[in-house]
Parts: C-alpha cells; sequence; structure tokens
C-alpha cells in the first residue's frame, strides 16, 4: 500500500470543500472496499478522510417514505423495522450480499460507490479502461464469464456487483448529496453510469460530493416481492444474474411492476420491457415467462456468458413467480 494522509472529517460542508479542491482526496466509511483496491494497487490516494463519524446514519420515516441514512450500516438497515415492513425487498437484496461480517461494517453510502469485481480491474498487470483510462480492456476478448450481456461498450464489459442497488432500482429510490454547491437529489438509475468511452466514472458525482441518505418513496409492493441472486456458490459470491420483482396486483390483474437485474450490466438494469408488458395482465406463469423472453431478447452477451440469456430468463420468471406467492 502507498503512503497517505488521513484525516477525519467533522462535518459534511468542508469534507465536500476538501474532496472538491483535490482530485487525490478519497472518502472512507466502513473501509470494506476501499481499503481493499488500495492494498491490490488499484486505487492510489494522497489522501483519505473518514466520514463515518458525520451524522448521516437515522433511518426514518419521511412524509414521502422513509429516507435511510448514507453512513448507517447495511445489517442495521436490512433489519430495521420499517426497512422489513414497509421494504422487504430491499431487506432480501442486503442479506443476500457479502458475509454477515461485512454487513456488520459497510456503510449504505458505500455500497452505492463500491466498484466492480472484475478480475481484470483487480489485476495491475492487464489492460483496464476503468482503472487506467485508455490502456485496454482485458475483459473485452478475455475470459468474460462474470461479464455484462445488457449496455457495454468496446472499453468496458464489466458489472455493478451491488445486491442493495437492485433492490434500490426497482423501488426508484432517490439518493441525496451534498457538494460544493449544495444539496441535490438523484433518480436512482441516473447514479451510476453505463460504461460508454468513460468506463472509469462509475457515477454522477460531481467533484466532492457526499452520499447524505437515500430516499425511498412509499409503494405498495410489499405484499409481492422477492430478490433471487444465482451464483456459483451459496454465500459469499457476487452474483451471476439477480433480479429484484416487486408487483401490485389489484382485481386478479397487476397493476404496477417493477424489475430490476443485477449482474448482467456496468449498472442496476431495469427491465422495462418486461415491466410494460406485464401491467394489466393478469400474474401467470406464461405472462411471466413472455415477459422475461422480450427482456433478454436484446441481451448481447460476450463470448463467455452466453449462458446468461437463458439464465436471465429463468430468473426472471422465478423472481416474479416467488413475489406473487408470497404472503398470498
Amino acid at each position: 500500500m502507498r503512503p497517505f494522509i488521513f484525516s477525519t472529517a467533522s462535518d459534511a460542508v468542508g469534507a465536500s470543500q476538501a474532496a472538491a479542491s483535490d482530485a487525490g482526496t478519497k472518502f472512507l466509511a466502513g473501509g470494506t472496499n476501499l481499503v481493499d483496491l488500495m492494498k491490490e494497487d488499484v486505487e492510489r490516494p494522497t489522501k483519505v478522510m473518514s466520514v463515518v463519524g458525520l451524522p448521516y446514519t437515522n433511518i426514518e420515516e419521511t412524509a414521502g417514505g422513509v429516507t435511510i441514512g448514507a453512513m448507517a450500516y447495511n445489517s442495521d438497515t436490512a433489519n430495521h423495522p420499517l426497512i422489513r415492513q414497509r421494504f422487504p425487498l430491499l431487506t432480501q437484496a442486503i442479506l443476500a450480499g457479502a458475509s454477515a461480517q461485512i454487513r456488520n461494517m459497510a456503510t449504505n453510502g458505500g455500497n452505492l460507490n463500491q466498484r466492480t469485481r472484475c478480475s481484470y480491474f483487480y489485476d495491475t498487470a492487464m489492460p483496464c479502461n476503468k482503472r487506467e483510462q485508455g490502456s485496454g480492456c482485458g475483459a473485452l476478448e478475455g475470459i468474460n464469464r462474470m461479464h455484462a450481456i445488457f449496455g457495454w461498450s468496446n472499453s468496458c464489459v464489466a458489472v455493478h456487483p451491488s445486491d442493495m442497488c437492485i433492490a434500490l432500482a426497482a423501488l426508484d429510490a432517490r439518493v441525496k448529496v451534498l457538494g460544493t454547491t449544495g444539496e441535490r437529489s438523484i433518480p436512482f438509475l441516473e447514479y451510476h453510469r453505463l460504461p460508454g468511452t468513460h468506463p472509469e466514472k462509475d457515477n454522477t458525482l460531481m467533484p466532492g460530493e457526499l452520499i447524505t441518505a437515500i430516499d425511498i418513496p412509499t409503494n405498495n409492493f410489499a405484499a409481492h416481492c422477492s430478490y433471487l441472486k444465482l451464483r456459483d456458490r451459496s454465500s459469499y459470491a457476487f452474483a451471476l444474474v439477480s433480479v429484484a420483482a416487486a408487483l401490485e396486483i389489484n382485481n386478479a390483474s397487476i397493476k404496477s411492476v417493477r424489475i430490476a437485474m443485477g449482474g448482467v450490466a456496468h449498472k442496476s438494469w431495469r427491465a422495462t420491457t418486461a415491466e410494460n408488458f406485464l401491467v394489466g395482465k393478469a400474474p401467470t406463469e406464461a405472462n411471466f415467462k413472455q415477459a422475461a423472453t422480450r427482456e433478454m431478447a436484446a441481451a448481447k452477451p460476450l463470448l463467455h456468458n452466453a449462458f446468461k440469456v437463458k439464465l436471465g430468463s429463468n430468473a426472471i420468471y422465478r423472481a416474479l413467480s416467488s413475489a406473487l406467492s408470497e404472503n398470498s
């Protein structure tokens, strides 16, 4: 690990201003990802500023739903009564990620900002546009079994690793950030980026901006939701494909539906083709399968991950079926 200057933020405005004025500064919360990347020489900050002591730990009801603090731990969020009762999809997704020990340290803001687990990104001997812009993408023609089938570019085929983010995408959450020009709220699907020609940029944060909270609007999905994660082993593994599915049923038809996928793109992938097909239809096996087939028809698999197309189709069907049977 390279030498760096360590400091502790005393207030969010000062932390934002300090980070905005020095591109070599990185915020540190739980440290479950940044420290690993520094040890591997992937991240090389000259200054590390701890923000874990900032007062953004509350999980509370608001006029429009629930807000969860950026510095609240993943385990506290997953097990909070408000989340378990009103947004069980988020509880399921968080508990599917990492290990209990990591969830006890990882913060919500840090979860959103964790970086890809692409092996070419971690291997500093290999080319990687995400780690070093202009160096190439080793995974594009390499062993790309774990990589994207939607939204990738010739510059990057990596996928986003979070489980929590897939549920937040399905729940239409918003990310509240604080920067040198004040506060703003970012729709979740606009927070992370597709790679394009700049895969080194994971999200749409401006220099110095700090996540303070995540807002989740009230919905009617608590009775029918399911998070399905398919992976190589049953614990402590990232998703080959994951699906967050939520249904609102009214008079035996689907009034509204949310489907988001993980392990298939550079960001949480909202399955809008499947959603649009299902609205107004009966929640039947045939309709679920047809929605899944339609969504996956747009997939563009790489050399080693064509299996994800069938896997994704089956995962959407299974997640919708599980959501329908939940509490019914």
